[in-house]
């Protein structure tokens, strides 16, 4: 598969406006092991071998256990995540799933009890901000 174009070489303000949010993120109160889960997780809905590549080995870098990352796929059923963790997955997929049910009331009422609203926002954010990335990474073709 070839890659299409370079959507940093061919539209610089836009690429740069997407690294604004990846800023945000890296500064952001939101935990680096939430922020790896929900990279990969909805990566791995997606279909994003790009960044499947990149948030794994990131994620092996900081710090993050192959062990959970093989079982990410199945993390309701695992017991290696916890609650906190678990909360945030939900999160990740019912966003990335948005057309389903959305953020159902019940996954946002269990995060309530475990996040401010600060964390949930960040939560969203960077649900959201993967979520582009992949899409601006399948649409061009980009690999691995």
């Amino acid at each position: 598969m070839d890659n299409r174009f370079d959507m940093q070489q061919t539209e610089p303000n836009g690429f740069k406006a997407m690294l604004g949010l990846e800023n945000y993120l890296q500064n952001a109160q939101i935990s680096k092991t939430h922020l790896g889960l929900i990279k990969i997780r909805a990566s791995q809905i997606n279909g994003c071998a790009f960044c499947i590549d990149m948030h794994t080995t990131d994620a092996l870098q900081h710090g993050e256990t192959a062990h959970r990352i093989f079982l990410l796929n199945a993390w309701k059923e695992a017991s290696q995540f916890t609650a906190e963790e678990k909360a945030i997955l939900a999160i990740t997929e019912e966003v990335t799933l948005i057309n389903q049910r959305g953020l159902t009331d019940a996954t946002y009422a269990l995060a309530a009890k475990l996040f401010d609203e600060h964390y949930i926002a960040q939560a969203i954010m960077a649900v959201a901000t993967i979520n582009a990335w992949n899409r601006i990474v399948i649409s061009t073709k980009k690999t691995v």
